[in-house]
Order: structure tokens, then C-alpha cells, then sequence
């Protein structure tokens, strides 16, 4: 199974490379699979390369519920220690 995360461009460093943040860590990506890409932009990020671009509403949709997840995860693990 493969997963490709939502990541925020924040820094353009070349014509094929930039900068995004996942989830508060920044990363050096490629670009190359891409075109058109500009800061602020949202792109589908798996292992270094940017897949596509995304439309910002769904990015943000997606990054919510991987964050709803992360809270039940650790509630879960809090119940189960107790």
C-alpha cells in the first residue's frame, strides 16, 4: 500500500524542487512530475516527489481527518493503558 500525503509548497528552491511542510516538518521535494506550481499551492507529496497539484479545500479536508485519526489513535492508546 502506498500513501501519498497532502504538503503545502513554502519555498520554491528551483524549477524542480521546493520546499513544503508536512504536518509542521519541512522537506526538500521534486518537482518534476509537475507543472506550475507556486507557493501556497498544495500538492500530493510521495517519497520526495510532488504527484500532482490539489485543489486547497480537499488538501485541507484530508489533513483534518489524518489529524481526527492521530486524536483517536492516542485516545486509544490512553484507554488501553489504563
Amino acid at each position: 500500500m502506498c500513501l501519498a500525503i497532502p504538503a503545502c509548497i513554502e519555498q520554491l528552491i528551483s524549477p524542480d524542487s521546493a520546499i513544503v511542510n508536512l504536518g509542521g516538518v519541512r522537506k526538500e521535494i521534486s518537482l518534476a512530475l509537475v507543472e506550475e506550481v507556486t507557493i501556497g499551492d498544495y500538492v500530493i507529496v510521495h517519497v520526495g516527489y510532488a504527484l500532482q497539484k490539489l485543489d486547497p479545500i480537499e488538501a485541507e479536508q484530508t489533513l483534518a481527518m489524518f489529524n481526527q485519526m492521530s486524536k483517536l489513535s492516542d485516545d486509544m492508546g490512553k484507554v488501553t493503558e489504563e
